[in-house]
């Protein structure tokens, strides 16, 4: 539990220093994820750190916000414009210092639980470790659209591993998710980790697999770049099925970005 906590709080604090270079321009210009900026990118983080530090310390309160949350999207609000309500009294640097105000207790807490505790969130009750893993997977995903708002590239870090792990155990989810049958067999995963590491998931297998940067399989599942995209080499029709829609967060089926969007870059 603790690696993943320090893996969590290290992604905040990267994504936080990158956000002190950001001047008044790029907080507000337009990412190419469905046209947010660099504000509204944070202002939906901050947003559910929030709620995820309520979660931790007074379930209760975040039952009775978590309801009144849903009552407000069954009515057609978006999270995105709820969020940037929520914090419209901010600009960028005020945003962020705010937004760490959250995070920083929120990863204490959860350092402090037992990895196996249970957490409310929106769906299920998650493991106090899969709801960590669950943050710093969101994180990154939208920390890499300002990183592309930038047209920077973006160096590897650790979380990556934890990252990958979720996108590996969403295989079946990701099917039964949009009401599809799992195809079989579950493709062997081997992945290049940051400083070389090598990092598998399954069987190996030379007919059925999914193989590269580690880095560029948690773009595809996360949905920030299409497979074509990327260097993953894939093998068995399972693991083109499953890398066509891979989505590795929770919510209703969403299509990730067709081949002439998000490119890498750098």
């Amino acid at each position: 539990m603790r690696d993943t906590c320090q893996a969590l709080l290290d992604e905040y604090r990267s994504l936080d220093a990158l956000c002190t270079a950001l001047d008044p321009r790029h907080w507000r210009a337009a990412s190419a994820f469905y046209g947010w900026s660099a504000w509204d990118e944070i202002a939906h983080l901050c947003y559910f750190d929030e709620t995820a530090l309520q979660s931790v310390s007074d379930p209760a309160a975040f039952a009775k916000a978590a309801r009144v949350l849903l009552e407000r999207t069954d009515r057609g609000e978006e999270v995105s414009a709820i969020a940037r309500e929520r914090f419209a009294h901010l600009d960028g640097p005020a945003l962020t210092a705010f937004w760490r105000s959250r995070y920083e207790p929120l990863v204490q807490a959860l350092c402090a639980l037992d990895p196996k505790a249970r957490l409310s969130w929106y769906g299920p009750a998650m493991s106090a470790r899969s709801f960590a893993t669950a943050r710093l997977m969101e994180t990154w995903a939208h920390g890499q659209d300002i990183w592309d708002l930038l047209c920077r590239p973006r160096p590897p870090g650790p979380g990556l591993r934890h990252i990958a792990h979720l996108g590996v155990t969403t295989y079946g989810w990701t099917f039964v998710n949009r009401g599809l049958p799992v195809p079989a067999p579950v493709p062997f995963v081997e992945l290049q980790g940051p400083g070389g590491a090598l990092l598998t998931w399954g069987e190996p297998s030379t007919t059925d697999f999914v193989r590269g940067p580690a880095q560029d399989f948690c773009l595809v599942v996360t949905q920030r770049r299409h497979v074509d995209h990327t260097a993953l080499q894939l093998g068995g029709e399972s693991a083109h099925q499953w890398l066509a829609i891979a989505q590795c967060f929770a919510g209703t089926p969403v299509d990730g970005p067709p081949p002439d969007q998000r490119h890498l870059t750098g």
